[in-house]
């Protein structure tokens, strides 16, 4: 058995066919995670168990584990050629956010191809990865190739509800599934964008911005509308939330953010000085949006709670924030939020997820290189900071470095990131043979 063979032409055709029909496979399972306990089914389990059955078919052992009654994952351990070296993590999610509420022209979990086009929910978050990982443990089964270093595959439920029952589980109860690993690869990256110079750039997320929840609650006299109180609490909750949303945190420079600015910067001949840096970042078309949110702290009111009757003033009111940090701010943002709502806004600190950071210069970086240039000769390997999050921030608290690239090869005028969570949500069928051939190389060589 060997590492180094390359792969011929028949078999490098079965391992592209099989990742699209795996895809198209998961994608018929309706595993929706709506985040609430009782409205989610067995759709992850049917799921883990597909893909357990299918990596038994060639051999490869597996361990379904299901903290709770349909809400399973799978891992396996693919033994490397050099056992001193730490193990690579290749995890994806299983289950998919809910399509109620959305127009779709195509059946969300009919996997239809149309015009070179896979439609479905998870076409790209992301059974894509799932169906390309199983299809690559499949081919290096049946090949007999060995990896050059251990390779755990995660096949994870939960992640798109924080990971609680999937990911975040697993670290704090079976941490021995993932002994020795020092790297994990998944979501969100590795889709072409166009650089500008006529090439192409694969984005790579070296670091993830980290996710918290808070509550401002306003306290103020109950009493009745006819009667205006000075220390309303709707009145006082609503100026603290305006304050909130009209303020700016400051710009950060991390070393993802900095990495992906030079190449960028090169490319287009763009200087992304600090006066210009944001209007700098809105001439990159589509990309724009994803780089422009990582540039910052960022604090969004979602949700309001106040009164019950029109003619009564409450007693509290309350908002509800979502919070995007960047890594190394916990501290910072905490302070500047407190100064924004004022001290007469009771701040309440929910579920808090630090954000990650990997080195950009990471040897693993060369290994995504060299794979996109045996597929895409002259493209670029591009760091970036993810402005969301993902099961990377579970695997770090292992002391495991994430990365985010799913390589595929779209059109420029495509914006695989805008596909996340929407209706239609398709991705080419080319770029899934694109992802499986590089996927291939890369756990290969890893």
């Amino acid at each position: 058995m060997t590492s180094a063979r390359p792969i011929d032409l028949p078999t490098l055709s079965t391992l592209e066919e099989e990742a699209v029909a795996l895809t198209r496979e998961l994608i018929r399972i309706d595993s929706v995670n709506t985040g609430v306990a009782e409205t989610i089914g067995d759709g992850e389990t049917r799921a883990a168990l597909f893909v357990r059955e299918r990596l038994a078919e060639v051999g490869i052992e597996s361990e379904l584990v299901e903290p709770r009654p349909g809400r399973a994952s799978v891992v396996a351990r693919l033994r490397g050629s050099d056992p001193g070296r730490g193990a690579l993590v290749v995890h994806a999610h299983l289950d998919v956010v809910p399509v109620e509420g959305q127009e779709w022209e195509h059946d969300p979990f009919g996997a239809e191809v149309r015009d070179g086009w896979l439609y479905g929910r998870g076409a790209v978050d992301m059974k894509n990865f799932a169906g390309t990982i199983l299809a690559v443990a499949r081919h290096f089964a049946r090949e007999g190739i060995v990896p050059e270093r251990d390779l755990i595959l995660a096949f994870l439920a939960d992640e798109e509800a924080g990971g609680v029952w999937g990911a975040g589980w697993l670290v704090e109860n079976r941490p021995d599934l993932f002994e020795g690993a020092t790297e994990a690869l998944s979501e969100v990256g590795g889709f072409s964008v166009p650089l500008g110079d006529g090439r192409r750039a694969y984005l790579a997320a070296t670091g993830e911005k980290g996710v918290a929840w808070a509550t401002l609650t306003a306290r103020g006299r109950a009493g009745h509308g006819s009667r205006p109180t000075t220390d309303n609490p709707v009145v006082r909750l609503s100026q603290a939330v305006a304050a909130l949303g009209a303020h700016r945190f400051p710009l950060v420079r991390t070393e993802a953010v900095q990495a992906f600015l030079l190449a960028f910067g090169a490319a287009r001949g763009l200087a992304f000085d600090d006066a210009t840096l944001e209007a700098d970042v809105e001439q990159l078309g589509f990309v724009s949006s994803l780089v422009g949110a990582s540039l910052r702290n960022t604090a969004t009111p979602t949700v309001l709670f106040a009164g019950g009757k029109t003619n009564i003033i409450p007693a509290e009111a309350s908002a509800r924030l979502d919070i995007r940090v960047l890594p190394g701010q916990d501290d910072r943002l905490r302070d500047e939020l407190r100064r924004v709502v004022g001290d007469d806004i009771d701040v309440r600190w929910g579920r808090w997820w630090s954000a990650t950071e990997a080195h950009v210069d990471a040897p693993l970086l060369g290994i995504l290189q060299s794979a996109i240039d045996a597929e895409d000769p002259g493209a670029l390997v591009v760091p970036y900071l993810l402005p969301a999050s993902t099961d990377n921030k579970h695997f770090a608290r292992l002391g495991i470095a994430g990365y985010g690239f799913v390589p595929l090869r779209v059109p420029d005028d495509f914006d695989v990131f805008g596909q996340f969570h929407a209706a239609d949500e398709r991705v080419p069928v080319s770029a899934l043979e694109f992802s499986a051939r590089a996927t291939e190389r890369i756990l290969r060589t890893a």
